[in-house]
């Protein structure tokens, strides 16, 4: 006597509940990546693209009670904005900050701010440039 088997033949009911499953997970997860990647790119975008005004420092040249500073400024012509401008001293502190408003109709400027300070600056930082 033989005994009959209990599992059906290979390749004749379609895939096997193992190999649906693991079908599932492999669209989620591609679709969770794409979620990611999406939100990436949207962060990214907001975060670079829509800043409109960018600056460096050119010069700068310090005195007892303030520091002059050469900007060159980069923007859209449309664009108003402000940069944060700080000066520390020898030991680190800081000893001056203040925001320049840049609202010209021009796309490239390049200014001489006054940064007045309580002691006697070391630097000149630009810490960043904001549109608005």
């Amino acid at each position: 006597m033989s005994t009959a088997s209990t599992r059906p033949p290979e390749d004749r009911y379609g895939r096997s509940p193992d190999e649906r499953a693991d079908r599932k997970l492999k669209i989620a997860g591609a679709v969770l990546g794409a979620v990611m990647l999406a939100l990436i790119g949207y962060f990214a975008y907001h975060y670079v693209g829509q800043n409109k005004i960018s600056a460096q420092v050119v010069a700068f040249q310090t005195s007892d009670h303030a520091v002059r500073i050469h900007l060159e400024v980069h923007k859209d012509a449309d664009a108003r904005g402000y940069c944060t401008l700080r000066s520390r001293d020898t030991t680190g502190d800081e000893v001056g900050r203040a925001d320049f408003r840049f609202d010209e109709r021009a796309t490239r400027i390049d200014k001489v701010v006054k940064l007045r300070t309580t002691a006697r600056g070391s630097t000149a930082e630009l810490l960043g440039c904001q549109a608005g």
